[in-house]
């Protein structure tokens, strides 16, 4: 049976895997960008367009705001790519500044504010995707729906999503939003696997330990919401990063990546990221380099998802988690 992607089926992006925009810019700093940093995002975005990676996907805290002001020097210098590619942002977290604490802010005039900024650093008319970040305790569903009715007539936004978010929240936001959420992001990977784990320990002593809503996954794929992984190489543990610290499950699971990459002649980021496109929620990974070597080390995900079977990606799954499975 062949599968698409909720992002397909909507016309949004048939890109399987995304380009994260996080490290881009610089530090998170107040430092200015440099040149050097519009040099290495342009290597970036053309190591993504290389393998087929068409979705890029940031935030407007990401380095401060540099990540987009970076994206859109290279669109700039590229003004063919901007309708060959789906730009997605987000909003909603508010960094902290002087006394005040890092805040989530759902508010009417925060999301339009933010979204201005959004297509001024960036350079552009319009976003493809505009996901709220993370959930905000003080949301009210009726000043999220204004918001995003002014951004859909004015045409600012095409579709929106949310990240990080359980089935209830994002049931809680919709009655009041008539456009269905395109997209729920989270972080799912070998080294976090909740998404799971929350699955096979229904009516177990161990689901007490899981951190992860019930039932989001199965409402997701009913609802047609295309769930993307954040992190989803783990921050290379799996892939190459020196794990000698890492308690030794990972250890191992990281011997066993790199023996089934060299059994099928692909790389190690291939086979982590083609254990979680396995999964029949066609999850697609948004992958947080700007490292074209890393980014082109991808390129073999799909098939690689294509090929696996169904012994090794529980094989993959009971090594990463350390314990079998009852």
């Amino acid at each position: 049976m062949t599968k698409v992607m909720p992002l397909a089926k909507r016309g949004i992006s048939n890109s399987r895997l995304a380009l994260g925009c996080m490290p881009f810019g610089g530090g998170w700093d107040t430092e200015p960008f440099t040149e050097q940093h519009v040099k290495e995002a342009e290597a970036a975005v053309e190591a993504a367009l290389s393998i087929g990676i068409t979705m890029f996907d940031h935030a407007d805290i990401y380095t401060r705001g540099k990540a987009e002001q970076v994206f859109g020097r290279v669109l700039q210098a590229r003004p063919d790519l901007r309708e060959q590619i789906v730009i997605q942002s987000k909003c909603g977290i508010q960094l902290g500044e002087g006394d005040l604490p890092g805040r989530f802010n759902f508010s009417k005039e925060h999301i339009l504010d933010s979204v201005d900024g959004n297509l001024e650093r960036l350079g552009i008319d319009y976003l493809d995707v505009l996901l709220l970040h993370r959930p905000d305790p003080l949301v009210e569903p009726e000043e999220v729906a204004e918001a995003f009715a002014r951004l859909k007539s004015s045409g600012k936004v095409r579709y929106f999503g949310v990240s990080n978010m359980s089935a209830s929240q994002i049931k809680f936001l919709q009655q009041a939003i008539p456009d269905s959420f395109a997209v729920n992001q989270l972080e799912m990977s070998l080294n976090h696997l909740h998404f799971v784990d929350h699955v096979v320990h229904v009516n177990q002593q161990a689901g007490t330990e899981v951190n992860f809503a019930e039932g989001l996954m199965e409402y997701c794929r009913t609802e047609d919401i295309q769930l993307q992984a954040w992190s989803p190489l783990a921050q290379g543990k799996f892939s190459g990063r020196d794990i000698k610290d890492e308690p030794e499950h990972i250890q191992k699971t990281a011997q066993l990546v790199q023996q089934m990459a060299a059994d099928k002649e692909t790389t190690a980021e291939a086979i982590v990221l083609g254990w979680l496109m396995y999964h029949p929620a066609m999850i697609q990974p948004i992958i947080g380099t700007s490292n074209p070597e890393r980014i082109k080390a991808c390129a073999d995900a799909e098939r690689q998802a294509s090929l696996m079977t169904r012994d090794e990606w529980y094989t993959l799954y009971v090594s990463a988690r350390g314990t079998l499975l009852p």
